[in-house]
C-alpha cells in the first residue's frame, strides 16, 4: 500500500504569507508567554512586600512565615503556569512545539515543587514558634484542625508522586504508559490545593485585586483543561470516528497501520505532525501512545507508522480492521508553519525517519530544494517512497547507513574520518541557508544540532522532535 496519492488540503495557518511570517507571530507569542509568567511573578512579589513581607524579615517567627508566604505564591503561580503550558492551547502548541513546551513544563514544574516543599517546611516551622523540634506535631496539627489541609496534603501526595516518576532515573524504569496515567494526577493535586489557598491564604484574599488575580488564573487553568484537553478531542472524535483500514509490515518490529474515517478533508493534523492514539481492542485502551503521521494525511485516510518498542506498540500489529481509534492532538511544530527558507533539509534516523518522510511529501519545494539524510542501522524505510518522491519532486536522499561511528557522533559506521559538521557540508554545501528539520533518539538529534550549528545553521532555523519523554 501506497501514500502517495492526493495532495493535501492545508491548514490556512500553515503557510506564511511572507517568508518567516508565521516564525516571527510564534517568536512574539513566545516572548508575551514569558513577559507574563514574569509579570504573575513580579505582582505577587509586589503584593508580599506592599503586605509586611519586608518588614517580618526581621524576627526568626515572623522571617519563617513571611518567606513561606513568599514562596507558597511563587509557587502557586508556576503550578498553575505549567498547567497551561501542558493544557494543549493552539496558540502555544504553534509558537513553542511539544518538545520545547515539555522542556519548559519540566523546568517550571521542577522549581514549582521545590518552592511547594519550601513553602509547607516554612510555614509549618513558623507555626512551631521556630523551634525545629515542634514543627512534626504542628504539622499533624495543622493537617487536621485548619480548613482544607488535609485536601492540601492529599494534594501534596499526587503532585510528589508525578514529581519522582518524572525523574529521568526513574522514567528509565517504568512503562511510558505507566509514567503517562501517573502524570494525570498531576492535575488531581493542583486541584486539591485550591480549597486550602482561598480559605486559609491570607495572601489570595488581601484586596479584590489578589482575589481577582488568583480567581482569574485557577479558572484559566482550568478552562484551558476543560477545553484543550478535554472538550477538543472529544469533538473531534466524534466528528472523524477513526478506525482501523489495514496494518502492513515495513520492517522488522514496524508496522504501518492505515486508519479510514469520516471527514477526513477536515482532518486538523499536517504533515511532521504526531498524535496520540489508543486503539479500542484491549485493555488498557486508556494509555495513549504518541505515534507521528508518516504521510501526508488526505480525505481518504491517513497513516501512521510504529516502531515495536512498548507494551502498546508491540501490539500494533495484531490490530484488525475495523477497531477503533481515538485520537488526541495533533502535536508538534516540525511543520511547515516552522519554515523561514525555501530550501530544507530533513534528517531522520530509524523510525524517527517517520514525520520526515510526511513531510518529504507534504511540503512546497522546486526540484533540489528539498533533501534527506536517512540515517539508519540494517534497511531503510520507505525507500521506495523516497525513490518516487524523488522522481516526481525531485527530492534529493542521501543515505547513512550502518551502526553509529561513534557515541556522541550521529553518523553511521561507512561516513569515515571526516568530522560531523564536514560531512553536513559535503552532502548539503548550502546547509546554512536552509532550514533544519531533525527527528530521532534524543542524544543522536542532540550530535545533529551540534554538527548542524557547527555548519552554520542558525538555531531558529532548527527543528528538532526526538523521542525523550
Amino acid at each position: 500500500m501506497t501514500a502517495l496519492a492526493e495532495p493535501h488540503t492545508r491548514h490556512p495557518n500553515t503557510r506564511p504569507q511572507t517568508a518567516g511570517g508565521w516564525a516571527r507571530f510564534d517568536a512574539g507569542v513566545r516572548l508575551s508567554a514569558g513577559a507574563a509568567l514574569w509579570l504573575g511573578l513580579l505582582l505577587v512579589s509586589y503584593w508580599w512586600v506592599t503586605g509586611g513581607g519586608v518588614q517580618a524579615l526581621t524576627g526568626w517567627e515572623s522571617a519563617l512565615m513571611s518567606t513561606g508566604r513568599l514562596t507558597g505564591l511563587v509557587a502557586s503561580v508556576l503550578l498553575l503556569a505549567q498547567v497551561l503550558l501542558m493544557a494543549r492551547i493552539p496558540l502555544l502548541e504553534r509558537a513553542f512545539g511539544q518538545d520545547r513546551l515539555a522542556r519548559q513544563h519540566r523546568l517550571v514544574g521542577f522549581t514549582s515543587f521545590n518552592l511547594m516543599l519550601a513553602h509547607i517546611v516554612l510555614i509549618t516551622w513558623g507555626y512551631a514558634a521556630g523551634d525545629l523540634a515542634a514543627t512534626p506535631g504542628t504539622f499533624w496539627q495543622l493537617t487536621v484542625d485548619y480548613p482544607g489541609m488535609l485536601l492540601a496534603v492529599a494534594g501534596t501526595v499526587c503532585l510528589v508522586m508525578t514529581v519522582v516518576t518524572s525523574v529521568k532515573a526513574a522514567r528509565r524504569r517504568i512503562r511510558y504508559e505507566s509514567w503517562h496515567l501517573l502524570h494525570l494526577y498531576a492535575y488531581l493535586g493542583v486541584g486539591l490545593a485550591l480549597p486550602h489557598q482561598l480559605w486559609t491564604g491570607q495572601e489570595f484574599l488581601a484586596s479584590t485585586a489578589t482575589t481577582v488575580f488568583w480567581w482569574t488564573l485557577w479558572a484559566a487553568s482550568a478552562g484551558a483543561v476543560l477545553v484543550w484537553r478535554l472538550g477538543q478531542p472529544i469533538a473531534r472524535n466524534l466528528r472523524h470516528r477513526l478506525r482501523v483500514g489495514a496494518v502492513v509490515a515495513e520492517a522488522e518490529g514496524v508496522y504501518s497501520v492505515y486508519l479510514t474515517g469520516h471527514d477526513l478533508g477536515r482532518f486538523p493534523a499536517l504533515p511532521g505532525q504526531f498524535l496520540g492514539w489508543r486503539f479500542l481492542d484491549r485493555p488498557g485502551w486508556t494509555r495513549g501512545n504518541p505515534y507521528s503521521l508518516s504521510a501526508t494525511p488526505t480525505s481518504r485516510g491517513l497513516r501512521i507508522t510504529v516502531k515495536a518498542l512498548g507494551d502498546n506498540s508491540a501490539r500494533i500489529a495484531s490490530l484488525r480492521p475495523g477497531t477503533r481509534v481515538l485520537f488526541e492532538g495533533p502535536h508538534g511544530r516540525l511543520t511547515e508553519r516552522a519554515r523561514t527558507r525555501p530550501k530544507v533539509a530533513l534528517i531522520g534516523a530509524g523510525v524517527g525517519i517517520t514525520p520526515l518522510r510526511a513531510l518529504a511529501e507534504g511540503l512546497d519545494y522546486a526540484p533540489g530544494d528539498a533533501v534527506v539524510i536517512h540515517r539508519y542501522a540494517d534497511r531503510p524505510l520507505f525507500d521506495a517512497e523516497f525513490e518516487a518522491l524523488a522522481h516526481r519532486r525531485g527530492l534529493r536522499v542521501v543515505h547513512s547507513p550502518g551502526h553509529r561511528r561513534a557515541p556522541d557522533s550521529w553518523l553511521g559506521a561507512g561516513a569515515g574520518q571526516f568530522s560531523d559538521a564536514t560531512a553536513l557540508r559535503a552532502w548539503i554545501p548550502d546547509i546554512a541557508d536552509r532550514d533544519v528539520y531533525v527527528c530521532g533518539p534524543e542524544a543522536w538529534a542532540e550530535s545533529v544540532r551540534r554538527s548542524a550549528v557547527t555548519a552554520g545553521v542558525p538555531n531558529e532555523r532548527l527543528h528538532i522532535e526526538n523521542f525523550a519523554w
